[in-house]
């Protein structure tokens, strides 16, 4: 698997290289502004593109800039997004750069090597994977809206996990519940927000987070 890595930092640029490259991913490049990654996707066959939002030169949002870009030059491209603090609106703007193979992280969580792993590994495949505490952010903000009131405190929790990227065993655990209860919540869940259900745990997490960013949806 072919990664391309956008970070300004050189010390974790570098991190990032050497920790991926030992788990079996292939670097295709290592840079540290966004026309440096323009040219690497540009030359580059690449399955999946790691960002930092913030580069150079105002430091403010050049790496979200620069991941929506290539997404709209190169449509369905993964990309994982590393964020130093929860921002809603950067979220926001990458879930609608396209359908799936999104990862919003803080980057405390790289320092969670097997779960990183996990999620590039998991945004390459397609899916879509939210930091716990962005998905936490967008729950309550958006929890005033009358379908969201539908679901009880239970099923928000399955959402969130959902939205985290987590398999129906992987909620099960998290909340000590058997699968076939997490597939009832689940059922439940897409009933009350109208949403239609899908055979694919990655569609199903889509869906519910294009609900999510949609606070006018009726």
């Amino acid at each position: 698997m072919r990664v391309v890595i956008a970070e300004d930092l050189a010390l974790l640029r570098d991190g990032l290289t050497r920790l991926l490259g030992a788990h079996g991913f292939e670097i295709a490049g290592a840079v540290g502004d966004p026309e440096a990654l323009a040219e690497v996707l540009a030359r580059e066959k690449v399955d999946v593109a790691i960002v930092d939002v913030r580069m150079p030169p105002s430091f403010t949002n050049e790496g979200l800039v620069a991941a929506l870009e290539a997404r709209e030059r190169r449509p369905g491209l993964p990309v994982v997004v590393l964020s130093q603090y929860v921002e809603q609106l950067y979220a926001r703007e990458l879930l609608q750069s396209g359908e799936g193979a999104i990862g919003y992280l803080l980057k405390d969580r790289v320092g969670n090597v097997p779960d990183f792993v996990q999620t590039v590994r998991q945004v390459a495949g397609g899916a879509t994977v939210l930091d716990p505490k962005v998905v936490a952010a967008m729950v309550t903000r958006l929890g005033g809206h009358e379908p969201l009131t539908r679901l009880t405190p239970r099923e928000r929790e399955v959402l969130s996990l959902m939205a985290q990227g987590r398999s129906n065993a992987g909620i099960g655990s998290a909340l000590v519940i058997t699968e076939n209860a997490v597939s009832k919540h689940i059922n439940n869940i897409f009933t009350k927000l109208d949403l239609p259900t899908a055979p694919d745990d990655n569609r199903r997490v889509l869906a519910v987070l294009q609900y999510l960013r949609d606070p006018g949806r009726p």
